[in-house]
């Protein structure tokens, strides 16, 4: 394992630090199928739910049917709704917060590399008063291509001053922790939207966890 003193730690945050990707869901469907008429199954519009809002519409509707204008409007309004409709149940992962701690009072440098809008990313960390933790944030907007590219992860490191081959991220999804192998990075996958059949493709990835409950985390922290 990774000694912690050479490490950086690096989050996605939807799925990994929060588990709200059903909620992504339903307002991504409901905005998809009900406004927009796209008549998509949710297994479709979840296989969709990656990189960046605008790169969503595109891949389901094809580039040019709508303008950034109204990309852009459509965008915000399904962010509000889903900050309306999760608020109630904003919370952690089990165990995250006492990890973060722990890796704090190591003194092991983190960061969040999200494709998420920095209006989400705010969303989260200031309403659980996460942001003491972070001294570097990579939201979709800092980044010109999303996950799998490496460059949201690379980033973050660099803003860390940590090398990519001592840097460990913890991911939910797919495209995230090839976006990690991408970028020479060990991942933790994060179990709360993906099963484990769906990382085959994957060689970096140190282990599976449900929630940060589980003892393999306290292992990355010696």
């Amino acid at each position: 394992m990774t000694s912690a003193k050479h490490t950086a730690f690096l989050f996605d945050l939807n799925g990994t630090m929060v588990d709200d990707m059903h909620f992504h869901l339903k307002v991504w469907f409901d905005l998809i199928n009900g406004e927009l008429g796209a008549g998509l199954s949710l297994e479709a519009v979840r296989s969709h739910m990656y990189g960046k809002n605008h790169e969503v519409f595109d891949r389901i509707f094809g580039k040019g049917k709508f303008t950034t204008e109204e990309i852009s409007a459509l965008s915000l309004k399904k962010e509000l709704q889903y900050q309306a409709v999760y608020k109630p149940h904003l919370k952690l992962l089990p165990g995250l917060r006492l990890f973060l701690d722990k890796a704090q009072q190591k003194k092991i440098p983190m960061a969040i590399g999200s494709a998420a809008p920095s209006i989400n990313i705010d969303y989260v960390v200031d309403n659980l008063n996460l942001r003491d933790y972070f001294p570097a944030i990579v939201s979709g907007e800092d980044v010109v291509q999303s996950k799998p590219h490496p460059s949201t992860f690379l980033q973050a490191a660099a803003l860390l001053s940590a090398k990519p081959e001592t840097s460990i991220v913890f991911e939910d999804a797919p495209k995230g922790v090839e976006a990690a192998q991408n970028a020479g990075m060990k991942s933790v996958v994060l179990t709360t939207m993906h099963d484990k059949e769906e990382f085959k493709a994957y060689s970096n990835i140190l282990f599976f966890a449900k929630d940060y409950t589980d003892p393999r985390f306290a292992d990355l922290i010696v």
